[in-house]
């Protein structure tokens, strides 16, 4: 059994209230993260230094947001943790809300899920699909936010994530900083190790956002690992 299966918590609607203790696992991810975070920066200010190479990345440029982001089963514990302990009740609804839509979205596309092609209760006639956490142009837990957001910055027009991750756009790909994501690559090795000692199947322990938060928060239209 997975650590993502082993972990679930709360049910439809629950709140959370109460205190949630910081676990092991999650004291790790926000280890890795914090070195991750010291790397990126020093890695940021060598290009700028060295190379005048500046990332056009800004708060509120959310264009990646819509990429299918993965992750593994020890950041989703760690931005659970995060959501039951930071979020208020109203925003977590609004957050499983938003999950649930994604979810519809991503199982009505072309030869997704033969037979559950589609949520009668969840209306994405006019869903933006991107990450469910992201609110207003905002990451709603940006200080868990995962390896794969922490590492992506670009040189480019932010317009060229945009068209990244339209399929049938003829843009050119975004200029993506590669160095940064070398800098960090020692510690998410760390973590892919880590996840790998608690379930050798590399394969399950690696899940789409929204998949992965949907289990952890144990919600019920989460799908099986």
């Amino acid at each position: 059994m997975s650590l993502i299966e082993n972990s679930r918590l709360g049910v439809e609607g629950e709140a959370f209230g109460g205190e949630v203790p910081v676990t092991r696992q999650e004291r790790f991810v926000m280890e890795v993260y914090a070195a991750v975070d010291e790397a990126t920066a020093d890695e940021l200010d060598r290009l700028r230094r060295d190379e005048g190479i500046v990332a056009s990345c800004t708060v509120g440029c959310c264009h990646c947001c819509r990429y299918h982001i993965l992750t593994n089963v020890a950041e989703v514990h760690a931005l659970a943790q995060y959501v039951k302990r930071e979020l208020g009740a109203e925003e977590i609804s609004a957050l499983r809300a938003r999950t649930r839509q994604w979810h519809a979205w991503d199982n009505s596309r072309p030869g997704r899920y033969p037979g559950t092609n589609t949520d009668g209760q969840t209306d994405i006639s006019e869903y933006d699909p991107c990450c469910p956490l992201l609110v207003d142009g905002v990451c709603s837990v940006y200080p868990v936010r995962p390896l794969a957001c922490r590492t992506h910055f670009v040189s480019s027009d932010p317009l060229a994530c945009l068209a990244a991750s339209d399929p049938t756009s003829t843009e050119e790909a975004p200029a993506v900083l590669a160095s940064v994501m070398a800098a960090a690559s020692p510690f998410s090795e760390a973590m892919r190790e880590h996840v790998e000692e608690a379930d050798s199947d590399v394969s399950r322990s690696t899940v789409l956002l929204p998949h992965g938060l949907a289990i952890e928060m144990g919600w019920d239209f989460a799908l099986s690992l």
